[in-house]
């Protein structure tokens, strides 16, 4: 897919992944949506950076939980540039409880993170879906986590959510091909506030470290890293749907020893 004057939304781009690939595809030339919850002047900041990529934008204040939210940023989209070409469900949250303290979470936890990681999702694919069939070709990418591969992470209600994310990805890949290829990129410990404000400065330091001299690619993934996979997700990736792929520096395969370098 040649980005140049196509249009596309990416949840949650207000900061980290979300607002590094909104920018990446700017400079390929693509129109973007920046849609954030709360983060209005971050959200600002990334508008102007895309601007100044010589793309129009769209800020979109919008919950994805809410379907109302997601029909209207989608309508918002089409009436400004006639379609939606690009969907990046990335919009997220989690509780970081750890997973033996069974007493941590309640129904009410599980449903406001299934709400946004597994509800918006669909609920976004589903309001792109009649838009992206009319054009012939569109792409989604979901961006989940390792979590939902390994069931580690913030929380047991945080992995279960990515879990069903990547199965939903299946699914979804059969209901809505060929003219749409939906795929799932499962990062690991991404560096940045996110992490930093959940688990603490001294935490998040700590595992930063022991991740850099552990992981078999001795490097965690900034968002910039996993922008990249979603952009070849997007042009590169024209016969791949119903992937998950993993851009978490190999720990899914394990720590590998420290001597092994």
């Amino acid at each position: 897919m040649d980005l140049a004057g196509k249009s596309a939304i990416v949840t949650g781009s207000a900061a980290g992944v979300g607002a590094a690939t909104a920018l990446l595809l700017a400079q390929k030339g693509c129109n973007v949506v920046i849609n954030y919850t709360k983060s209005e002047a971050e959200a600002d900041a990334v508008v102007g950076q895309c601007q100044a990529a010589g793309v129009k934008t769209l800020r979109v204040q919008a919950d994805v939980s809410s379907d109302a939210d997601c029909r209207r940023m989608v309508a918002e989209t089409v009436e400004a540039w006639g379609g939606v070409d690009i969907l990046v469900n990335n919009a997220g949250t989690s509780k970081f409880v750890e997973h033996t303290n069974l007493d941590g979470l309640d129904m009410d936890d599980f449903q406001r993170i299934y709400g946004v990681n597994v509800v918006g999702p669909y609920q976004m694919i589903r309001a792109v879906a009649p838009h992206m069939k009319k054009a012939g070709d569109g792409a989604v990418v979901n961006i989940s986590s390792v979590a939902g591969v390994t069931g580690m992470g913030s929380s047991v209600a945080y992995a279960a959510s990515k879990g069903a994310l990547n199965t939903m990805t299946l699914s979804l890949a059969r209901a809505l091909g060929p003219e749409i290829r939906i795929n799932t990129i499962c990062p690991g410990m991404i560096q940045g506030r996110w992490l930093r404000q959940g688990l603490g400065e001294e935490t998040y330091d700590n595992l930063l470290k022991s991740q850099q001299d552990s992981l078999p690619l001795r490097r965690v993934s900034t968002p910039e890293d996993v922008a990249d996979a979603v952009h070849w997700f997007i042009s590169g990736g024209a016969l791949v749907t119903g992937e998950t792929l993993l851009v978490d520096g190999g720990m899914h395969l394990g720590f590998a020893p420290l001597t092994a370098r």
